[in-house]
């Protein structure tokens, strides 16, 4: 590819380009070779993207000959060849940068991660004799030592403790993002390297999902700068990537965010990705953040629009009478929005489940509620898909009655219901001779019925003809998740109410769980993992 440079806009007019420096650090990276890939084992000819970068870091210059840049901030997508970057900076900090006993550190969110570079860095030593036959690899210590300036490369623990009175000059932050706090970074770059006349600190990641990260704080300075909204004259700023209002689905986009596309990897791989999370939400926030350098929230929305939507159709409500069904009650507050489901099964192979919802709140307090949470609750009241109970908190009588009446309509074989704050209310039901099942909240007893939930959905096997409320709440809906992989809808976490969402779950286990008197079809195939 052919590059032409043009030194960086954030150059001072003080500062000047040495033409000699950058090239004398070209030529040594240059003469390195890739580890990785197809590329393994052939010289590291610079992308115009990494080209750029190391002109601008070693050969713009102040009047005293010393780099302006002392920081560089440098965020990108996966794939892009960003280890080989780093390692072969470091490499040039430890051998070629004429620093007398060079202290060049590796560090990330654990030694494992601050590994990948330097084993990158350890092997491009090893295929370099030049630099060999004057160094000392120790790979259990992860330490490279240059014995032509007594330097050393250094992979560190993340422990902040141990890193106090570090002589640095130069530092490979990898993957900032991932870092519980900034006390690392602090220790590493604030004073460490105050007896170097020009050390340099590289910091390259992905973008992240914490917005209170010393990694956003950095990434939204280099922003800043790049805007010119903020100066500082030895911080770098690079980033590549999209931001929420581009089309992540577009492309050319692709191209924009990933400058090595086409190079360090294939747009086929990066199709395949993208085509996984279009059918997965988890997936989506993946592919955003890792392929297009998007920082996304750290919540996935559960179920896509186009996935819910499936189930849009007509539902005929009076072909429904006399069926049997399962309901799920959601209880809330007494000021807040109450919820039942009922779920139809499929006679036969060729239907689909029905889902019928209801919702209640109370009626003195709906307008004071539209205007607060700024949700079309008085709209749907007036078109008869939420109910209000008199009052300023539901009245649960009414709500009682009503289930009554749904209990002369359809054949309402269980409801499942959540343990808190119904006791009356299921009393009442079972004086009235429904049958009333606790369903837990927890991972054991919802992990199952939220997996089948999502794939018959995404199988088009669930028809909830698209009542406005419940669909609402689908979006709002985000899911916690174990280690061992279980899920369990997260109230905190989501967005607004999902009631409906966590009474469909209930209905839907209680479902499957007698149908066909046949057992359970999480004993038949097992649970389904995402």
């Amino acid at each position: 590819m052919t590059f032409k440079y043009e030194p960086s806009p954030f150059m001072l007019e003080t500062s000047y380009y040495d033409k000699a420096k950058a090239d004398r650090v070209v030529a040594f990276i240059e003469n390195l070779k890739h580890t990785k890939g197809k590329w393994a084992g052939k010289k590291f000819h610079l992308l115009p993207w990494q080209e750029q970068i190391v002109r601008d870091l070693f050969g713009i210059v102040g009047e005293s000959g010393k780099r302006q840049f002392l920081t560089a901030y440098v965020e990108i997508p996966k794939k892009q060849g960003k280890s080989e970057l780093a390692a072969a900076i470091a490499l040039y900090l430890l051998y070629a940068d004429n620093e007398p006993s060079a202290e060049v550190y590796g560090a990330a969110c654990d030694r494992s991660q601050a590994s990948i570079v330097f084993d990158v860095a350890k092997q491009m030593v090893q295929m370099t004799p030049a630099l060999l036959k004057r160094s000392k690899i120790t790979a259990a210590t992860k330490r490279i030592v240059n014995y032509s300036n007594v330097g050393f490369y250094q992979v560190l623990s993340a422990e902040t403790g141990t890193k106090h009175g570090l002589n640095v000059s130069g530092l490979v932050f990898d993957e900032i993002h991932a870092q519980p706090n900034r006390k690392l970074y602090d220790v590493l770059t604030k004073g460490s390297g105050d007896a170097r006349e020009q050390p340099l600190f590289f910091i390259i990641t992905t973008a992240g999902n914490d917005k209170n990260s010393i990694c956003y704080e950095l990434h939204a300075k280099a922003l800043d700068i790049k805007a010119g909204r903020k100066k500082d004259h030895s911080f770098y700023p690079v980033v590549y990537g999209l931001t929420e209002a581009d089309d992540w689905n577009d492309e050319a986009n692709w191209y924009r965010a990933n400058p090595s596309l086409g190079h360090t990897i294939s747009i086929d791989r990066v199709r395949e990705a993208y085509k996984n999370a279009l059918d997965n939400p988890a997936e989506e926030n993946v592919f955003k953040q890792l392929r297009l350098n998007i920082w996304t929230s750290a919540t996935v929305c559960w179920i896509p629009d186009h996935i819910y939507n499936k189930g849009d159709l007509s539902i005929d409500v009076a072909s429904l009478q006399g069926r049997e069904c399962y309901g799920g009650l959601d209880l809330s507050s007494t000021s807040d929005i109450t919820a039942l489901v009922l779920v139809f099964p499929p006679r036969c192979e060729d239907e689909k489940y029905i889902i019928l919802p209801f919702f209640w709140l109370p009626e003195d307090t709906l307008e004071l509620r539209c205007r607060r949470d700024h949700v079309l609750y008085d709209v749907w009241e007036m078109q008869g898909y939420i109910q209000t109970t008199e009052g300023n908190v539901i009245h649960y009588g009414f709500i009682e009655k009503f289930i009554e009446e749904l209990g002369e309509k359809y054949h309402i074989k269980e409801i499942a219901f959540d343990r808190w704050n119904a006791t009356q209310m299921v009393q009442n039901l079972e004086g009235m001779g429904f049958t009333v099942v606790p369903f837990g909240q927890g991972y054991k007893d919802m992990s199952p019925p939220s997996k089948e939930l999502y794939k018959l959905l995404m199988g088009g096997s669930i028809n909830h003809g698209g009542h406005p409320v419940l669909k609402w709440m689908a979006q709002n809906v985000v899911m916690r998740q174990d280690p061992a992989g279980n899920i369990k809808p997260d109230k905190e976490k989501s967005v607004e109410k999902i009631d409906g969402i966590v009474a469909s779950i209930m209905a839907l286990d209680r479902c499957i769980r007698n149908k066909d008197d046949d057992g359970s079809v999480y004993d038949e195939r097992g649970i389904i993992s995402f």
